[in-house]
């Protein structure tokens, strides 16, 4: 289980990222869901023990990450939004060589987890292929064969999916998930769609600061019967933004569908909404819902 207890910090500029911070995860998979600047990365890479907060704690299974982050580093798999590899290695010869770095000192052990890993992000038979010849998902999908070497115990993604096609995002979600069983595996993004789907437990990060945390099915629940739509013409957005809390609007069929929240009719030409993760992720980022 991972522990994060009241971390908060400030960068040099006086930008306070993380306010106070307080997180539990268990075994399984957990979405950190916020916009940009939220707050995922920098408490992703302290997590990781790349970042020392400016206070605060963070515990894994017993171990004080602050203080003895190299332990935490032996049972740790971590994959940033943007990761460095050498353009011209092979797939096969950079996995050897961060194999090693491991701790696969003996030669026949290295080669069965490297031909493992190849084989399950479906990338054995391009692993003579230069790194620089791969494509945004076969990057992603090498990312997290390098992220598990040595069965790691907890497991940091950090926006996986951005720009991948639909058939690479679902392929990578999909190894997330199978991998997710007996381990940590804490999956930060801003795309909705995918903590929907496979996280069992969630939070919603803004200004640095957890606004929402619980299971997605739970969270849901509570919207249940106050979200409303309506469609509208354009012209008439802002005075329904003033009148309404408006969670969100998209086009349909060239007008504009809004949805509102409420925790009674509305008002004419409103219809009852059926409310997802979407809406609650948009509720608790609404302006309105900080104000109060």
């Amino acid at each position: 289980m991972l522990q994060i207890d009241k971390l908060t910090h400030v960068y040099p500029n006086g930008t306070r990222a993380l306010d106070s911070v307080s997180l539990e995860v268990q075994p399984g998979m957990f979405g950190l869901l916020g916009p940009n600047g939220a707050g995922k990365s920098t408490l992703m890479r302290c997590i990781a023990t790349l970042q020392v907060p400016t206070s605060g704690s963070i515990t894994f299974d017993s171990i004080d990450v602050l203080a003895a982050p190299g332990a935490v580093r032996q049972r740790l798999g971590y994959l940033p939004q943007d990761f460095g590899v050498y353009p011209r290695v092979s797939a096969y010869e950079m996995l050897e060589h961060l194999a090693v770095l491991k701790g696969y000192g003996a030669r026949r052990e290295r080669r069965e987890v490297v031909d493992a890993l190849l084989h399950q992000v479906n990338l054995w038979e391009v692993r003579r292929k230069a790194l620089a010849g791969f494509s945004g998902g076969m990057r992603q999908r090498f990312g997290i064969a390098q992220a598990l070497i040595g069965q790691p115990q907890l497991l940091i993604v950090d926006e996986p999916t951005a720009g991948l096609d639909p058939e690479e995002s679902d392929r990578f979600l999909n190894l997330l998930s199978e991998t997710a069983e007996n381990v940590v595996v804490i999956l930060s993004t801003h795309i909705v769609q995918d903590v929907a789907e496979l996280c069992q437990r969630m939070a919603i990060i803004a200004g640095g600061r957890i606004v929402r945390a619980g299971a997605p099915v739970d969270l849901i629940a509570e919207l249940r019967g106050r979200v409303w739509r309506k469609t509208i013409t354009k012209t008439e957005l802002e005075s329904h933004r003033a009148a309404h809390e408006v969670i969100a609007t998209r086009l349909f069929g060239g007008r504009t569908l809004i949805h509102v929240l409420a925790d009674k009719h509305p008002g004419p030409g409103f219809e009852p909404a059926e409310g997802g993760l979407e809406e609650v992720y948009f509720a608790t980022l609404s302006p309105k819902s900080h104000a109060a």
